[in-house]
Order: structure tokens, then sequence, then C-alpha cells
């Protein structure tokens, strides 16, 4: 069997696309599959997958600083034939791994230059300068290694440019994940948002919303921090909300089961008006409608399908509208959420993506 690794400190075991994704494609295919965390659970095997565990850090610089060499340690004593990265901090340490002739894939979750500008922890006057650093540091790294892996065909393109192997590997849900579509038309008239919530994937106008229609939001997923879960608390709207806290994906199918449209209404962030979220896809997979921000792409993704609508994100009173349109409209939220279904089901689905992981790993490992 080929040895393989892939290593993370931001995810962990059970994370979506890492592990139930990638990691469990290749060792159903035949590869030797470790995966390396920073989650403080100890080490385990999880299905066919062996889970290496370097501990927790008990802070985002401890994380950043300390842990890509912990990380480095444990993945040298492997001697794996692959490395597969997931985060941009632990990057670093893929030129280490590469003298020993191991062939090294950066995996980009996001744009991560971009991301920079919306993350809260950087102090606004610093991010700009960061920006350019980390992009510059990024390319030294994409330029010398194996390969890159865009999550997105916008994320493939900025790296096209750096390192001829390269391939897009979307972010689709699993075949066995599509249940059973929801039956639009009963009493429910609840929405649900799942996933990480904070102030710029729109938390505060989804609440808000909520003082002008008659729904209740199904909301999981953990907070960026203390501060944003008790001022959403405070709105008026919060009384409409059911908040599930950090679920599991059991949980979230009967989310997906006992709701009627899925919603996604991230800002403008230079991150996000290209970014393909799973979210989106997933919600589509359960026969939802989905209510998702104006942007072109995502207008192009939904609408073009008439698999749901888009909105302001951030005015509440047109998201409010749009969801009661397709809460008072049973038929047309049935039709849209048949059609996201059938999209996911002959394209949007991981399938043809685990191929293209496949054929990466081949081509690197003949």
């Amino acid at each position: 069997m080929i040895r393989i690794a892939h290593l993370s400190t931001a995810h962990g075991r059970g994370e979506l696309r890492v592990h139930l994704k990638e990691c469990n494609s290749l060792a159903a295919h035949g590869y030797e599959v470790f995966y390396i965390v920073a989650d403080g659970l100890g080490d385990a095997r999880v299905g066919n997958v062996r889970v290496l565990d370097i501990g927790r850090a008990s802070n985002r610089f401890q994380r950043m600083l300390l842990l890509p060499w912990r990380m480095l340690a444990v993945a040298r004593t492997l001697n794996a034939a692959l490395y597969h990265f997931h985060d941009p901090e632990i990057l670093l340490i893929a030129l280490f791994l590469m003298r020993n002739a191991s062939k090294v894939v950066y995996d980009s979750h996001e744009d991560v230059p971009r991301v920079v500008y919306s993350r809260e922890w950087v102090p606004s006057w610093a991010r700009s300068s960061l920006s350019a650093v980390f992009e510059v540091f990024e390319n030294f790294v994409a330029r010398r290694i194996s390969a890159v892996v865009g999550a997105t065909p916008h994320i493939t393109a900025r790296f096209s440019r750096l390192n001829p192997n390269i391939v897009a590997i979307n972010n689709f849900p699993l075949r066995s994940e599509i249940k059973k579509a929801p039956k639009h038309g009963n009493a429910s008239r609840n929405i649900c948002y799942i996933g990480g919530i904070n102030r710029v994937r729109g938390i505060e106008e989804m609440v808000r919303a909520l003082e002008y229609v008659d729904a209740r939001l199904i909301l999981a997923g953990p907070f960026e921090n203390v501060e944003t879960e008790q001022a959403m608390r405070a709105l008026k709207g919060w009384a409409r909300v059911d908040y599930r806290g950090t679920v599991s994906r059991a949980d979230v199918q009967d989310i997906l089961t006992d709701s009627q449209i899925g919603l996604i209404l991230y800002h403008p962030e230079l991150n996000h008006v290209h970014a393909q979220p799973n979210k989106m896809f997933e919600y589509m997979s359960a026969g939802l409608p989905v209510v998702a921000s104006d942007f072109p792409l995502w207008k192009e993704l939904i609408v073009g399908a008439d698999a749901g609508l888009v909105a302001n994100p951030f005015d509440p009173k047109d998201i409010a509208r749009v969801v009661e349109e397709l809460l008072d409209d049973h038929l047309s939220a049935a039709r849209m959420g048949n059609n996201g279904r059938v999209g996911v089901l002959e394209r949007y689905n991981w399938t043809k993506e685990e191929q293209k992981l496949l054929e990466l790993y081949r081509s690197l490992l003949a």
C-alpha cells in the first residue's frame, strides 16, 4: 500500500472535505491514509483512516507558530510518499518534507490573501500589508511543490499561472448524504442556516429578517466569538431562532429534512463573491430551495438553475420578502427544490470530484 498523509491544524477529524471526502475516498481506493490533526482528541483509527493528534493549541498564535513544527515532527516519522496540506499556516513545513523526495500537494480551500480582509482578529490597518506578504509567501511555495488543488474554479485559476500541475476539486456533497426531499407545503415554516456563524456571513441580517416574516430559523454551527453571539441574542428576531449549536452530520440531515428553505447570505467580501460554499449544494441535495446573496456567480448558480432566489444580503426586509415568497408559494418552492436536487444528483456531487483526486494521485505517484 502507498502511504499518504493529510495534514491540518485548522480542521479536525470528521471534517467534511478533508476527512469524510478526500481521506475516505483515498482509503477506499487502496491507499494507506494518515490524517494528522490538532483537535486534542488523541490518536485513533476512524474507519480506514489513521488519525494522529498533535494536541490542541491554546490560542490562534500558538496554532500558527508552534503546531506546524509539531506536525512536521510527526509527519517525518511516517515517511509518506505524498503529503497533502490543507492550511496556509503550515505551508512552510511543506518545503522541509520535499527534501525527502516525497510529493507535496497544497489544497487551497479559500483565496487566503483575500480572506485576510474579512478576519476580525486582524487589525484593519494591517490587513493590506498582511495580505500582500502572505500572497508572496503562498506563491513562493506553490511554485515549488508537486501540485496544487483548488476548491473552486476561481482559486484554481489564480494558481494556474504558478504551477502547471493544478486541478479544481469542488466541495460538492457526498452522494451517500443525498436524502429524500422534504415535503413542501406542510405546516412547517422552518428555514435554516448551517455553518460557521459571524457577521460577514450574514448572521445579523438573517436574525433581523425574522422581524418581518412568519418563519423560524434553525441555526446550527459555532459562533466566531462570544461577543457576536451575545449581540445576536439581544436582537428582537432571536425569539424566532432555534439555535442548535455545533451539530453532527446526522443532525445536519435532520435539520435539512425539517426545513423548507436553506439560507446562505454572505456579505460581498473579496473571498465570498467567487466562492462555492458546500452548504449551498447541501441545501440543493436535500431538495431545499436556496435563498442566497445576489452575487453574480451565485445568481448564475441558483437562479440560473431555477433552484432558488437571491436577495440583498445587507437588507433584512429584502431577505424576509424572498423567504416569505417561497414559504407561501409551495409549488414554486417544490419546483426549485427539485431542480436543485437534480442538479446535485447529475452534476454537483462528490463522485466526479473523487475521480479527479484519484487521477491526480495516480499521476504524482506513478
